[in-house]
């Protein structure tokens, strides 16, 4: 053969060796008679002799990749860097996973805002995060904390309402025992003309008299006709501090059931309280910053315990009389000790004793500026007789407590039991002294 030809077709070699076609040749459409080419020739056309595709006419032939020899390796597979890849099973089921977690996520959304919208669930807006659990109930708060103590005292602080010549004056109080005595300030009865109402804090009420008061110190006792009542715990007001935490609980311009808190600011505040030409009135008082105010008078002030430790009665107001004073955080309350005393006094025998010294003070400060209060006179065969006072002494000390002013003395000997013994520091000319002085009764 003169040349190389290209085909598709499948070459077979001879015996001896030459090359033949399994088609016969045929000239190209353009091919000339003489074997020639023309002017149409292509080189184009030199493999399309036998190309089906290209020459509608010529042959098809099957072409058979020979079988490899054995033992030969096998061709390394061509793969298509283009081709998509297949995504490995870790990455199909995360996908999985994420889809039915969302899926199930927005399904009980839509439950939900359907069971609401649906009249299941209330109002279609819901307000604030979902709590753990119900808030706990007043009953359920430790005893020694403040709600707990205050619902334990509530039933037995009272509002108490008395009719007078001026109208109905109003305060509170506290039951002292479990048939009926409940004990206020005289103040608040004070000339009344019948029987005190009580008011409990359930607002059920009762009836009663006052049966006995004491107006120097300023204790009242009333007697309702109702049994099976809870008293008050009674504290020692002697054992408390500067800085105690304590409780007034009343009626407040006459807001029932009101509880404040504070501590104890000062013992043995020293007072004279009362209106020119009327009833004096001495306390050697528990001084406290609870807000107290106007209808406060005769409830109780409470310790961290709940147990009564004094009787709210008066307040240190600016205002220029009672009617309009407030609470500015000087409040003074009676010491239960002093108050627990009296009514007692006043339920067994129905008069209540005064504590006396047997010695009269001066009006003022004692001459000299050096502080104390000078006897004016001293009774004969009274206590301080027998200590050894005399009228001129100027007393500086009661119990190591120093005194100013003749309303000092009178108070802090009201705040003792008679038969009490004390002890006295006075300077008699330029000497001092100390003396023992056993306090007596002045049944009124």
């Amino acid at each position: 053969m003169g040349g190389t030809n290209v085909t598709d077709g499948w070459n077979w070699r001879q015996p001896d060796g030459n090359a033949t076609s399994v088609y016969p040749p045929s000239p190209p459409p353009s091919a000339n008679p003489s074997g020639t080419a023309g002017a149409n020739s292509s080189p184009w056309w030199s493999d399309a002799l036998h190309d089906p595709w290209r020459d509608p006419n010529a042959p098809t032939a099957i072409v058979v990749n020979p079988v490899p020899a054995p033992g030969t390796p096998a061709p390394e597979p061509v793969v298509d860097p283009d081709a998509p890849r297949p995504r490995g099973l870790g990455r199909v089921m995360l996908v999985s996973l994420v889809t039915a977690l969302l899926a199930g996520m927005l399904g009980g959304a839509i439950g939900y805002v359907a069971a609401v919208r649906g009249g299941l669930g209330g109002a279609g807006t819901v307000l604030g995060a979902p709590g753990g659990g119900e808030a706990p109930a007043a009953a359920q708060r430790p005893p020694e904390s403040l709600a707990g103590v205050a619902e334990r005292l509530l039933p037995s602080v009272v509002t108490v309402q008395a009719r007078t010549g001026r109208g109905v004056s109003a305060g509170s109080g506290f039951v002292a025992t479990a048939d009926g005595y409940v004990i206020t300030n005289d103040h608040v009865v004070e000339g009344s003309t019948g029987p005190a109402t009580v008011v409990f804090n359930d607002g059920s009420t009762a009836t009663g008299p006052v049966v006995g008061q004491d107006p120097e110190s300023d204790i009242a006792v009333i007697k309702i006709d109702r049994s099976g009542l809870v008293p008050v715990e009674f504290g020692d007001s002697d054992a408390l501090a500067v800085g105690d935490p304590v409780l007034a609980i009343g009626s407040p311009l006459s807001l029932a059931n009101t509880v404040t808190a504070g501590i104890v600011s000062a013992l043995d505040r020293t007072l004279q309280a009362g209106e020119p030409g009327g009833q004096v009135r001495y306390y050697a008082a528990i001084q406290t910053d609870a807000a107290v105010n106007q209808g406060n008078s005769g409830g109780p002030l409470i310790d961290s315990a709940g147990r009564v430790v004094g009787v709210n009665s008066v307040i240190k107001s600016l205002a220029a009389d009672e009617e309009t004073a407030g609470n500015i955080g000087l409040a003074f309350a009676i010491p239960i000790n002093q108050a627990k005393r009296v009514a007692q006094d006043i339920i067994d025998t129905g008069k209540p004793r005064r504590t006396v010294i047997g010695a009269q003070v001066g009006g003022g400060r004692a001459p000299g500026g050096a502080g104390g209060v000078r006897l004016s006179s001293v009774e004969p065969g009274g206590p301080a007789e027998g200590a050894g006072l005399r009228a001129g002494d100027v007393v500086l000390k009661l119990d190591g407590r120093p005194l100013a002013e003749a309303t000092d003395l009178i108070a802090l000997v009201r705040k003792y039991a008679p038969g009490s013994v004390v002890t006295v520091e006075y300077r008699r000319g330029t000497a001092q002294q100390t003396a023992s002085v056993t306090l007596a009764a002045d049944v009124k």
